[in-house]
C-alpha cells in the first residue's frame, strides 16, 4: 500500500498516538451530533436508543427474525425483549409468526412504527447529506472503508448483507 499523504503533512500507515486520539475524539463527538436529533425525538415518545436501533434493523429489513435482530444489535435476549414488548404494546411493532418455522418470530413495523422510523431516520439522512457534500466523494469512500475496516468480521457481513439487499 502506497504511503499516501493526508492533509497538515501527516502519513496514514505512521499515525502517532496523538493523531489516533484525535481521530477518536472527532468520533466521539460526531457520533454526539449524529444521535442528537433522534435522541430528542426519541425522548418525547419515551424511548432510548435501542428502541431506534431495533426500528431502524426492523425497517431495513421486514420480517427480520428476532434471532437475527438479537444478533446484529449484539444485546442480550432479556434486553432486546423489554425493547421489543414496549415497541410492540405501543403499536409500533407487529410479531408474526414464521411461515416455515412457526417458533421464528418474524418482525414487522406497523404504520406507526413506520412513521417514527422516517422521522428518526429523516433527521440523521440530513446531517449525513449535509457532511458527506462538504466532504466530497473521494472523503465519502474513504470514510467509509475506514468504517468497514473497523467492523468485527460479523458485523462486517451483517452490514453487507444488508447493503446488498440481503
Amino acid at each position: 500500500m502506497a504511503d499516501i499523504p493526508a492533509t497538515g503533512g501527516e502519513t496514514l500507515l505512521f499515525l502517532t498516538d496523538e493523531q489516533l486520539r484525535k481521530g477518536i475524539e472527532a468520533m466521539f463527538f460526531a457520533y454526539r451530533g449524529f444521535t442528537a436529533d433522534p435522541d430528542r425525538i426519541l425522548e418525547e415518545h419515551g424511548y432510548g436508543r435501542a428502541h431506534h436501533r431495533a426500528v431502524h434493523f426492523i425497517n431495513r429489513q421486514p420480517g427480520l427474525t428476532v434471532t437475527t435482530l438479537l444478533d446484529v444489535l449484539g444485546v442480550t435476549k432479556q434486553s432486546l425483549n423489554r425493547v421489543l414488548r414496549t415497541l410492540i404494546e405501543d403499536g409500533l411493532v407487529e410479531s408474526r409468526v414464521g411461515t416455515k418455522d412457526r417458533r421464528e418470530r418474524r418482525l414487522h413495523l406497523t404504520d406507526k412504527g413506520a412513521a417514527l422510523e422516517r422521522e428518526l431516520s429523516e433527521a440523521q439522512r440530513g446531517r449525513m447529506r449535509a457532511a458527506y457534500r462538504a466532504a466530497g466523494p473521494q472523503a465519502v469512500a474513504g470514510f467509509r472503508q475506514v468504517l468497514e475496516a473497523m467492523m468485527d468480521p460479523q458485523q462486517l457481513r451483517h452490514y453487507q448483507s444488508m447493503r446488498d439487499g440481503g
